[in-house]
């Protein structure tokens, strides 16, 4: 059964950092492809970032050079390095098995002065 859990959210003022936490477990697979998505009030929820097993990335164009995905193996952790954030940033964020439908918690991040 796979289990999911999200950490690392918080409150931070434009311009700053946080890292997100995807603690993993029930994944058979070191080869699954792995995504942080959000979702912003009224929104719908998006992918803005993927992983490979081998760990080959993919960005949406709103977090290009602003945030890195990686992923522990060893430690069956997927992170998300988010910089530079700014108020449209805020949302809760979500990690999960590309394609898959049932969904953690999330972590809030909220972008605000």
């Amino acid at each position: 059964q796979v289990r999911l859990v999200e950490s690392g959210g918080g409150l931070v003022q434009p311009g700053g950092s946080l890292r997100l936490s995807c603690a993993a477990s029930g994944i058979a697979s070191r080869d699954t492809t792995m995504g942080w998505y959000r979702q912003s009030p009224g929104k719908q929820r998006e992918l803005i970032a993927s992983i490979t097993g081998h760990s080959g990335t993919v960005y949406a164009a709103a977090v290009r050079g602003r945030f890195a995905i990686t992923r522990d193996n060893a430690a069956k952790t997927v992170y998300l390095q988010m910089n530079n954030l700014t108020p449209e940033d805020s949302a809760v964020y979500y990690c999960n098995v590309l394609g898959r439908t049932t969904w953690g918690q999330g972590t809030q991040v909220t972008v605000s002065s």
